[in-house]
């Protein structure tokens, strides 16, 4: 495991509704290097968003174990799983999931005000990730001001804002058009070529899906 990132063992995540149990994720064996820009693809109900959440420890597996930098992580705490979050893993969403009330540079600061960063630092910090993905000019805008793709890259910068090792990218680019969607899946190309961030993309097109240099693909769970 030297060389991964990640390593799932046989994990299964299975919802319970009394009568009713959905198998997400049925046994997935996947290992991730360092470094490696992944696409996950399958249709609605695959589980890939169930996979995401499960690395990146907004979900816990029923069984099955997730090492995360050779750590266990399926048996932490909440409060270790938040630190993990904040310090290792940059996510990105399909519906942006900005703060409306802050502008752009407020909604990347936010993240370095839970790792006890020094104001000034934080606010260089931002100011240098907006204007890395084009955002220069936009640094009061609130995200009602801004574009879909303008949205996506104050998110992007926000990801990067306590320099995670991992980014996971959730449908990154559904809410976009295809001009939006490539600027976008360029920022990230340049995040694992240029500064060799390990990312994670869940996606549906099989066009975006070939900006990664592996692919993967879910079916009812299960990795085809």
């Amino acid at each position: 495991m030297v060389d991964n990132l990640i390593n799932l063992k046989n994990v299964w995540k299975i919802y319970d509704f009394g009568e009713t149990k959905i198998e997400a994720l049925r046994g997935l064996n996947l290992n991730i290097k360092k470094n490696e820009f992944l696409s996950i693809m399958g249709p609605s109900g695959s589980g890939k968003s169930t996979l995401l959440n499960s690395i990146g420890c907004l979900d816990i597996p029923t069984k099955g174990v997730i090492y995360l930098k050779n750590k266990d992580i399926t048996h932490l705490e909440e409060s270790e799983l938040s630190q993990i979050r904040g310090k290792i893993i940059g996510f990105i969403f399909q519906s942006f999931n900005l703060i409306g009330s802050l502008d752009a540079i407020n909604n990347v600061i936010l993240p370095m005000s839970f790792q006890n960063i020094e104001k000034e630092k934080r606010i260089r910090k931002a100011k240098e990730l907006l204007t890395q993905v084009g955002l220069s000019e936009r640094l009061s805008h609130r995200p009602n001001q801004l574009s879909g793709g303008e949205k996506q890259r104050v998110a992007i910068a926000r990801a990067l804002a306590n320099n995670p090792e991992l980014i996971l990218a959730d449908e990154p680019t559904g809410n976009l058009d295809s001009k939006s969607g490539k600027i976008i899946m360029e920022i990230l190309k340049k995040l694992h070529k240029k500064y060799h961030k390990t990312i994670i993309l869940v996606t549906h097109d099989l066009n975006i899906a070939r900006y990664a240099k592996r692919k993967v693909s879910l079916f009812d769970g299960r990795i085809i």
